[in-house]
């Protein structure tokens, strides 16, 4: 499998989506973007190797985003540019980093530029994205292991405790009890950090309920906060009339639990989450989207939201909204977004194809 990371830029999605999936198929990571902005938050949250950008982006977007890419990240990633005859523009641009395709591009033609593209950087280690996380995949389960064998020495110490100990001792039983969340929570921790840094494997898609699996979410949630529905208002808008749509079940209920905690989380006693589902036919997309009048995120905070690691909780482990957009993004083709304001709540959005199943979009915070 080759290592490197790949960015498509273009809102022409009858070339994004076969070319991504064309570079998946030879062992690429791919993400891709609408518009240069969303490019730009996607490279913040996780780096990549090489920019595949059209260079007609509405509003002159193309250019821009080049222009950013190269006096921000100089000599990497390398960029591909896509449609750009102006020979002046041409000229200017460094021959080095740059390569150039017009469409309409032969599978041959993209594989071959491509790989001419990343050739200089494949003798680098931990230059671009890519090679950071093989280097996690390799290490992180290792690390795991050492891990996890203390920890249930010390969860199976405790079940012997409990039972010799006078837990009506408050100093006791208190002890105890910290003792047990501190092994869960570290479990937690361990499995989320290997679910991140696994490669990725074929999933078997099938006919999928959206509005099955959030009432299923809903339902999971509840037993996490028990006291919640009599304290939280919970405001549900499924529209009946949504098709199923190609996707692996687990993992949608996955993402829509890690979002619906968030919100829970966020609003307290007396606060209110709303979720809300449609189908929009134009474009043939699944909406979901999950409303919270809760504390919300400050402004400097949106553009780390998707990057690994990075959290505002005591108790996070910052791979919940990574997990999430590997999820919706990458192996279901759609697009997540993040809409808050602080003190004021926060909607996140997210949009799934009801028939394609390549790549096509990403994650986004406003």
């Amino acid at each position: 499998m080759n290592r490197f990371s790949i960015l498509i830029v273009d809102q022409d999605l009858k070339f994004a989506d076969p070319a991504a999936k064309l570079l998946r198929e030879q062992g690429y990571a791919v993400r891709v973007a609408r518009d240069g902005p969303a490019a730009l938050e996607m490279i913040a949250g996780l780096p990549v190797d090489l920019v595949l950008v059209n260079f007609r982006l509405s509003g002159g977007g193309g250019r821009e985003l080049v222009e950013r890419l190269l006096n921000r990240y100089t000599g990497s990633p390398k960029i591909i540019i896509i449609d750009c005859d102006d020979g002046g523009i041409r000229a200017e641009l460094p021959p080095g980093e740059i390569a150039f395709l017009s469409k309409p591009v032969g599978n041959d033609v993209l594989l071959e530029t491509v790989r001419n593209s990343l050739k200089t950087k494949g003798s680098v280690p931990g230059e671009g994205s890519s090679e950071r996380f093989a280097a996690l995949e390799n290490f992180f389960p290792f690390l795991a292991h050492e891990i996890r064998n203390p920890l249930h020495a010390i969860g199976g110490a405790v079940t012997i405790l409990e039972k010799r100990l006078d837990l009506k001792d408050e100093v006791v039983d208190r002890s105890v009890r910290i003792i047990k969340e501190e092994v869960e929570y570290l479990s937690g921790f361990v499995q989320e950090c290997l679910d991140f840094v696994r490669p990725q494997l074929r999933r078997r898609l099938t006919d999928v309920d959206v509005n099955e699996v959030a009432e299923v979410a809903i339902g999971v949630v509840s037993y996490i906060f028990p006291g919640a529905p009599g304290k939280t208002q919970l405001v549900k808008d499924f529209d009946p009339h949504i098709p199923k749509i190609p996707a692996n079940y687990e993992e949608l209920k996955r993402a829509f639990l890690n979002i619906l905690k968030n919100s829970f989380e966020a609003v307290g006693e007396g606060g209110r989450v709303a979720i809300r589902t449609k189908f929009a036919p134009g474009p043939g997309l699944v909406e979901v989207s999950f409303s919270d009048n809760g504390t919300g995120i400050k402004k400097e905070n949106l553009q780390n939201l998707f990057t690994p690691f990075f959290t505002t909780k005591l108790r996070g482990t910052g791979l919940g909204l990574a997990i999430c957009r590997r999820i919706i993004a990458e192996n279901h083709g759609g697009e997540i977004s993040i809409r808050s304001e602080e003190g004021a709540g926060t909607t996140v959005k997210i949009e799934l194809p009801a028939g394609a199943k390549s790549p096509r979009g990403g994650s986004r915070a406003i």
